[in-house]
């Protein structure tokens, strides 16, 4: 026997008058019918709330205004394709079919993650984000070996070098290299006496040096990285805050916003300094690389949450739908007495 969602609400004539469709179909079609109310569930609300009555046969789904021969004709396909992959499927089609009776533990654990995505995505972030600060702080109380670790590790993934770094618990945020030109500020060469060359010796000692007392403590990661991250935290939770409304960026803004800026900014330094040279030297500074980080991270979690979000909500609502059916067919075989 083939399964029938119609999706409606209360008060609703045009609901009531496809139940009573479905009814009467019952003997002509066998059918078992589970009037779903959107109004239980908020992903179905916003799924089907403006459309009701909505009617689910298999993968058919058909929208209001429709009349009963219109369902006539959809209960027989649905029929059909039912006693075909009756025929063709063999245990398989057994297997999935009983899964459709059953609240597996699968179903469980992937409606969680359907509802609580968000919340994990922004933890995993901020976990991300928030080892490397913690890093300085280490060294800042003594416990060198934890904050080696830490370093290690985002070392795999960021480059490190002190000067396109921020620093905690020192005298200054950052300490870029003179060529950045930036007035005011000691150089990275003033403040470490390192060179600021980009030799392989003086880029690795730049990447190896974690600060002091007097100039303060590196971050692991570094200033454009920072940037990036924190602002995809930012985004996700205003995208939370918002209930997860915010419509995806289109693409060509994300490139032209978020893509554009970060690649001219860190290829033009790059191709300006060894082992290339093309043009006069260059070195970025702070604040553009900041602004770039974060215009990128920003508007690269703007174009993809919400994407994510349709796919999540897609599955959310099959799996509620099914929820709220075998809910109903338990309290119908199983009645309080």
């Amino acid at each position: 026997m083939i399964n029938v969602n119609l999706y409606s609400r209360v008060d609703c004539h045009l609901c009531e008058l496809a139940q009573q469709y479905l009814r009467e179909l019952q003997a002509e079609i066998p059918h078992n019918l589970t009037v779903i109310n959107v109004d239980s569930n908020p992903d179905l609300q916003r799924a089907y709330g403006f459309e009701v009555p909505v009617v689910e046969i298999g993968p058919y789904k058909i929208k209001a205004p429709f009349s009963q021969q219109d369902l006539r004709i959809t209960l027989f396909a649905a029929q059909d394709r039912k006693e075909q992959f009756e025929e063709l499927g063999g245990q398989r089609y057994q297997t999935n079919k009983a899964r459709e009776q059953t609240w597996s533990t699968a179903d469980r654990i992937t409606y969680w993650l359907g509802r609580h995505y968000l919340g994990l995505f922004n933890l995993l972030v901020l976990f991300y984000v928030g080892l490397p600060a913690l890093a300085p702080v280490l060294l800042r109380i003594g416990i060198e070996s934890p904050a080696n670790v830490i370093y290690k590790i985002y070392g795999g993934v960021c480059h490190q070098l002190a000067y396109r770094s921020f620093f905690v618990f020192g005298e200054q945020s950052v300490y870029p290299r003179e060529a950045a030109g930036i007035r005011d500020l000691l150089t990275y060469n003033q403040a470490t006496r390192l060179s600021e060359e980009s030799t392989a010796n003086a880029q690795l000692a730049a990447r190896n040096f974690v600060g002091n007392e007097h100039v303060g403590y590196k971050i692991a990661l570094c200033q454009r990285d920072v940037s990036i991250y924190a602002a995809i935290l930012i985004f996700g939770l205003l995208y939370a805050l918002t209930s997860r409304r915010i419509p995806a960026l289109p693409w060509y803004i994300w490139v032209l916003v978020g893509l554009a800026p970060i690649a001219l900014d860190g290829t033009s330094q790059l191709l300006s300094q060894p082992p290339f040279s093309l043009y006069t030297f260059r070195e970025s500074t702070p604040l553009l690389r900041i602004v770039t980080g974060g215009l990128f991270g920003f508007t690269t979690a703007w174009f993809g949450y919400p994407m994510v979000e349709q796919t999540m909500a897609e599955t959310r609502q099959i799996l509620a739908a099914k929820l709220l059916r075998l809910r109903q067919v338990a309290s119908v075989e199983n009645p309080i007495k």
